[in-house]
Order: C-alpha cells, then structure tokens, then sequence
C-alpha cells in the first residue's frame, strides 16, 4: 500500500512538472527542444495519411451503405456481432427489397395481365441487381474497406501512443534542462567572492556550505539529463522506425484501391448486362403496345476480369444491311413516324447506302417495313443513309 501511495505521488509530481513545462512553452517562457527535421516531415505526413484514410474510409462506407439511419444500426448490429464472437448476417439489399414488393405485386394483381407480367419480370430483374450489390458491397468490405480500417484501428494506435510517449520524454528532457541551467545560476551565485568588510565571519562558512550544495546539485541535475536525453533519443527512434512504415502502408492501400476500382467495374459491367436483358425482356412483352420504348443503348463489352473495355459500340453487321433489300434512293420519310435524333459517336459510313455521323449532331430518323431492326434511315438536309441504332440517342 505504501509503494502504490509513493508511485501516486511520484506520477503526480511528474505530471505537474510536465504540465509546468508545456504551459510555460505555450507562453513562451521556457525553451522547448525541437525535433530534427526528418522526423518533423515524418510526423506531418502520418497525420495526413490518418486524416485522409478516415475520410475515404467513412465516405465509402456511406456509398455502400447511403442510408444514414441504415447505416447506423448496421454499425452498432456489427459490433454486437463482433462482440459475440458471431458470425455477421447477410443484409437484404434495398433491390432484392423492391424486386420482392413488386414480385408481390403481380400476384396480387394478376401475373397474367399485361402489367402484372411486367411487374413479375422488373421485379426478377431489381432482385438480381440487388443480389449483384450485396456481393459488391462484400467484396469492397473484406479487399477495401477491412484494410482501411485495420490500419486506422491497429498501425495508427500504436504511432499515436509512441507520439505520445515521445513528447513526455521531451518534456521531462525539457524539465531537466531547465533545472540544470537553474542550479548552475544558483551556483555560481553561491560561489561568488564575498565582500570581506560587510560580511561577517560565518555567512563565510554558510556561503561555502551552499556553495558545496549547489555543484552537488548541478551534478545531479546533469546526471539526470543524461537520462533523460538518453530516453529521448531511444523513443525517438522507436518512433521513428513506426513512421518510417507509413510507406508500405501506402504500398498495401494503393493495392486494395486497385482491388476496389476492379469489384466496382465487375458490378457496373454485370448491372449494365443485366438492364440490356430487362430492356430486351421488356421490348418482346410490349410488342408493337409501346414501339420504341425500350431502345437498348450501347454495349459495354468487358473482359474477363470484368472491366469494361470500351464504351464504343459497334455497328450491326454489313450482310444484315444486305439482307434488308432496300434501295435508300427509292426509300420516302413517311409522313408521320419520323424522330428527331441526337449522335452519340462518330460514325464512317462502310458504303453508299449508309450515312457519315458526327458526334452530338442532331438528325431525322425513321423506319420503313422489312428493315433491320438495328438500322434506321437518317437524313440530314440532303443526305440520306442507313445509321445504326446503337449511334443514337432518340430524342422525340
């Protein structure tokens, strides 16, 4: 009991000389020992790496989960699974939610009616989607998201509680360097040569006595600077040594960044994939109900690695310009049906009976009967050509 009340005070009086230290440095009374340079810059750059790996971190986990009040409770759900050493459970994703509703829906209005039909198909196709963001939103948690926070968690800790031990010994060298240079402005006033008509005989004897004191004291103060620049110097490395590891940290960041960017273009490639399969769904339900409603856009091919590769698309291929059998001189606009057009790509016509196209430009388009479906025929003033759809951006 005795040695715990000691080491209470003793922590104590260290604590308050080091506050002494730091408040008289705030206020510019006391000098304060500045790190070397290259430590400095090491120092500047963890907190920048911390601030702005918290910021992506946070951020990302908004984008895969953008519902605040969802992502919230999945955070505190998380960490009572944790707590229980539990395995966490797959959430039902906001698609696979409204697929479910309007799968549902169509029952209650009728699977067989033309809406109902609809809704069952949309509604297939929203919980597919939703199916394709949940194993999105678990590829970026474990490749992304994981190593971000293990660094934030682990790696940063551990710098900031050596950071933190690193300015306590450079208080306590601080205190000690102020102590020793105020023993030896004691001492040397101790020593000084007294004056022998106005001072009596025994203030000789107390003056030598302090003066004795006094270079006892400077030479304890100097032992304990020695210390204290020792352990200072120690930490300093140590400290050292962990920011010098920011670098493989951005080494193993940069690497999962790359991960990320490759789960997202997987995810966008197979949502586009799967919208051209619901837009081709949708277009042979409606039939000739609703003509050109469902116009599907440009392909994106990807590759294995499902990026995608160009967002370009191709144009139909010629023997299907040759199987239509038309003659585009002998072809009229008919006199209702026609739609303005805007170019989405430039275009090089492969022969006389098609049409050059300049991206952004607008121009008239319509179909005739017997016509490839993934041709029109465009006019522009005088001009006049077959334009493959996939070029187009229907207007009106």
């Amino acid at each position: 009991m005795d040695f715990n009340v000691k080491k209470l005070a003793s922590d104590a009086g260290v604590f308050f000389t080091r506050a002494v230290q730091f408040t008289e440095e705030k206020l510019g009374q006391a000098e304060k020992t500045e790190l070397d340079a290259h430590l400095e810059n090491l120092l500047a750059r963890a907190d920048c790496t911390k601030n702005w790996t918290e910021k992506i971190y946070r951020q990302t986990e908004i984008l895969l989960q953008p519902n605040p009040i969802d992502h919230t409770g999945a955070r505190i759900e998380e960490f009572f699974y944790e707590k229980l050493d539990k395995k966490i459970p797959s959430r039902i994703t906001n698609g696979e939610l409204l697929g479910q509703y309007m799968q549902d829906a169509a029952n209650d209005f009728g699977a067989a009616t033309p809406y109902g039909s609809t809704l069952m198909k949309v509604g297939e196709y929203q919980r597919k989607l939703g199916e394709t963001e949940r194993e999105f939103m678990q590829t970026s948690a474990i490749s992304f998201l994981t190593p971000l926070r293990n660094f934030l968690e682990g790696d940063w800790r551990t710098i900031s509680r050596e950071r933190r031990l690193l300015e306590n010994r450079r208080l306590d060298l601080d205190v000690c360097k102020a102590r020793l240079k105020k023993a030896k402005v004691a001492e040397a006033k101790a020593s000084a040569m007294p004056d022998f008509q106005e001072t009596r005989p025994r203030n000789y004897v107390l003056s030598a006595s302090a003066s004795a004191l006094w270079s006892e004291e400077v030479s304890k103060a100097e032992h304990e600077l020695r210390v204290a620049q020792t352990e200072f110097d120690r930490q300093a490395e140590v400290t050292r040594l962990l920011l010098e590891g920011i670098s493989s940290t951005h080494v193993n960041h940069l690497r999962c960044l790359h991960e990320f960017v490759e789960a997202q273009a997987t995810y966008y490639a197979q949502c586009h994939r799967l919208m051209q399969e619901l837009q081709r769904e949708l277009a042979s339900l409606s039939g000739d109900t609703f003509p050109n409603t469902f116009t599907v856009t440009p392909s994106i091919s990807a590759g294995p690695s499902g990026v995608a590769q160009s967002a370009m698309p191709a144009a139909p291929h010629s023997k299907a310009m040759e199987a239509d059998g038309l003659k585009i001189e002998e072809v009229q606009a008919p006199a209702a049906g026609t739609r303005k057009a805007k170019v989405l790509y430039d275009y090089d016509a492969a022969d006389a009976t098609e049409l050059s196209l300049m991206a952004d430009e607008l121009i008239t388009v319509y179909t005739v009967p017997g016509m490839d479906p993934d041709w029109l025929i465009g006019e522009r003033g005088n001009q006049k050509g077959k334009v493959p759809v996939t070029y187009l951006e229907l207007l009106s």
